[in-house]
């Protein structure tokens, strides 16, 4: 067995027949159920409940509101730790869709019919709801690990280039929707409490109740064993928090089932953000200048922010560089990590200029990027740890067959329909985090893993198997992988692509413990057991306790001190534009990544193609609607919330390009579960204008931009 060999899911059949337990389909005894009541103003204040109807529906057992819960809570943080608006503390309304009040009874539909009586007053202010909204407070971000990049002087190598591009983007609020919704099941069992909720940090989840109720962390026991869709959405919050108090309260199971539109207003969301992209180049097309400056869309009492410069002053060799990124306050709720948070809409940005600015050239879009490939970070000159973007546009290229391609835009028809090739750099930093694993191994040959892993649909336990089975030299069906128990050792969040090498770094590390014990006494148990941490050098050597208390550590990217780590691609994408109509479809996908070790070459492939499907869904579908008026959500279901469909994605072909990372990390993982998604929407962006000779800078790509 080993590493990159496919393997099927070992809880496939688990998944496809019911079998595996979701949050909400954990078993309590006598649950009540709650029902959110949402504040229907975007700002303001409560000026005084209705709850006499409500309490009057059969079934009913209490309301919950600031003025009987509030008292006594900690302040609500939100995913960067700062300030957020998930609160039920006080009067305040930051939102439209902020939860003002639970209703608990004893059945679903008796909440809910009680929840719909609930009236309350308030008293109501003007509303800020996005950019150039009168009312917006616009702050400079401050970078929480260093200062936003800059090299040389940006502005005075950009006047004195000989050619020079200036360009302004902007992409839309994007909302998860992931399949399964934002539960929570919260049972005390005296002084325990046991939670069952969909999560990306299984410690993170035990430790902020924890913290919240003053309890001892043994107190608190957090279960997760499957997560129906993530990718930034789930983890601690304080809905978890108000559905613990309320069953303590009424002294018995409290589950809550929030709706589809809800998901919309009481969990994270991908901010909308702005550009300007200023390039400089000779006329050979080698960069002279690059200067990019972000604005974000946030809450008015939160900083949060990606700050995807970070990662966009790193992908082409410049000697001058100026970054800088803003933070726009409005009445809305605090936005969070959605696949590939910088990555997503600030390579965007880059990348479409980048092919504005080969067009300018006249140059190949993929000799732009050759002429501006490097080795060296450009910001402060550390070795990348491997670096094989440019095999992936030529493997790419091959198979897409990118020569067909012709740079006068609008030359490619197919019958009425205009046809338009576009290709992009796909980026994602290499992370890897602290871990802890228990392993054990029996005389016939069977292993057990315990490791409080998060499976959010990507193979996890499948990956923790191919590792232990490859170390220990038996197949992946003689291993028992135990997580999604904050029980269990613990495991950095799922989150920045990093778990698939923090989890497999650990488990390898007590695999050949294992080893090693079986070979110095080979009769001296019918059974070994070893426990193992790997804290990541470049870690403090505290960061397992401090994972334990709900603090996660995080290294790679460019925070390495020896190396930039990152992994590459390159998207290539074929478009066709009906003449008259405008209609846009996409006829073919080709994406290449070099991401270091692939655990399971199976899963791999689908993790790639379902981040390139969810660019093309950036690209052209989707956007949450906001009303300028009320700043209110418009499309906050599946109806009106447009994702891509079978007939949207015709063909996919992804290319798997063989790396050998020996820096990056001891297995050379890279991670994969982000790098599909980050880049396409500018691919689109750039076959739409080959096709049409429009440049279309503002996402999502619609028929009425087009026309």
């Amino acid at each position: 067995m080993t590493l990159g060999t496919p393997v099927r899911r070992i809880d496939g059949v688990a998944k496809v027949t019911g079998a595996a337990r979701y949050a909400s389909d954990e078993p309590v005894a006598n649950p009540a159920f709650a029902y959110l009541v949402t504040s229907s103003i975007s700002r303001g204040s409560i000026q005084a409940f209705q709850l006499e109807e409500a309490h009057a529906v059969p079934g009913v057992i209490d309301i919950l509101t600031y003025q009987n819960i509030g008292t006594g809570f900690k302040k609500a943080k939100g995913p960067d730790g700062g300030d957020t608006t998930e609160i039920l503390e006080s009067s305040r309304s930051w939102h439209n869709g902020q939860i003002i009040a639970i209703v608990l009874a004893d059945t679903f539909e008796a909440a809910r019919e009680a929840a719909n009586k609930v009236q309350v007053t308030y008293q109501e202010e003007t509303p800020s709801a996005t950019f150039d909204s009168a009312g917006v407070q616009v702050a400079e971000h401050k970078p929480q690990r260093s200062p936003d990049p800059t090299k040389g002087s940006a502005t005075q190598a950009f006047a004195n280039a000989p050619i020079k591009f200036e360009g302004h983007y902007s992409t839309p609020t994007q909302h998860h929707n992931p399949i399964e919704l934002f539960t929570v099941t919260c049972a005390w069992d005296g002084d325990h409490l046991t939670i069952y909720e969909p999560s990306q940090f299984m410690a993170g989840s035990a430790a902020s109740a924890a913290n919240q109720f003053d309890l001892p962390p043994d107190k608190v026991r957090a279960i997760s064993r499957y997560v129906g869709g993530a990718f930034g959405s789930k983890g601690p919050n304080p809905r978890t928090h108000w559905i613990a108090r309320a069953a303590r309260r009424i002294g018995r199971p409290v589950k809550l089932v929030p709706t589809r539109d809800q998901g919309f207003t009481i969990a994270t969301y991908r901010a909308e953000t702005r550009h300007a992209i200023k390039l400089g180049a000779d006329r050979n097309g080698r960069l002279i200048s690059l200067s990019h400056e972000g604005w974000e869309i946030s809450s008015r009492p939160s900083g949060y922010n990606v700050s995807g410069v970070e990662t966009t002053a790193r992908m082409y060799a410049c000697p001058n560089i100026h970054t800088a990124v803003s933070v726009v306050h409005a009445d809305r709720n605090t936005p969070g990590f959605m696949r590939a948070p910088p990555e997503t809409p600030y390579m965007f940005a880059l990348e479409s200029a980048m092919d504005e600015l080969a067009h300018e050239l006249r140059l190949d879009p993929i000799e732009l990027r050759r002429i501006n490939d490097t080795q060296v970070d450009p910001v402060d000159g550390k070795p990348y740890s491997s670096r094989s973007l440019m095999q992936c546009f030529d493997q790419a290229a091959a198979k897409f067959d990118w020569k067909r391609r012709k740079q006068q835009p609008g030359s490619t028809r197919a019958g009425d329909w205009l046809v338009g090739f576009g290709c992009a750099t796909s980026c994602y930093p290499s992370n890897v985090g602290p871990a802890a694993a228990r392993v054990a191994l029996t005389s016939d040959g069977k292993a057990t893993v315990d490791i409080a892993g998060h499976e959010i649909g990507t193979g996890a336990y499948t990956v923790v198997a191919i590792v232990a089975a490859r170390t220990l030299g038996i197949a992946p069906e003689d291993v028992t992988v135990r997580m999604g128990d904050s029980d269990l050792p613990p495991l950095m969040i799922a989150g920045g692509s990093n778990n698939a090498a923090s989890a497999s770094l650990v488990v390898a590390k007590a695999c050949k413990e294992i080893l090693a014990r079986r070979a110095s006494s080979p009769t001296a148990s019918h059974r070994i057991e070893v426990y193992a941490e790997h804290v990541p050098e470049g870690l403090p050597p505290d960061a397992i306790s401090a994972m334990n208390k709900g603090k996660p550590s995080m290294l790679g990217g460019a925070s390495r001190k020896d190396v930039t780590a990152y992994a590459l691609g390159a998207h290539f994408v074929e478009v066709h534009i009906h003449s008259q109509t405008r209609e846009i479809r996409v006829k073919r996908i080709t994406s290449a990544f070099a991401a270091g070790t692939l655990v399971n070459s199976l899963t791999a492939y689908s993790q790639f193609m379902g981040g390139t499907i969810w660019g093309i869904s950036a690209a052209l579908h989707e956007a949450t609607e906001i009303d300028p008026k009320t700043a209110r959500y418009a499309n906050g279901n599946l109806a009106d919330y447009l994702v891509p469909v079978n007939a949207d994605i015709p063909e996919v072909d992804i290319i798997m390009v063989p790396e050998s990372d020996t820096r990056v990390n001891a297995l050379g993982i890279k991670g994969i579960g982000e790098i599909g998604i980050v880049g396409m929407n500018a691919a689109v962006a750039n076959a739409v204008f080959n096709a049409t000779g429009k440049r279309i800078r503002d996402l999502p790509i619609r028929v009425e931009k087009l026309l």
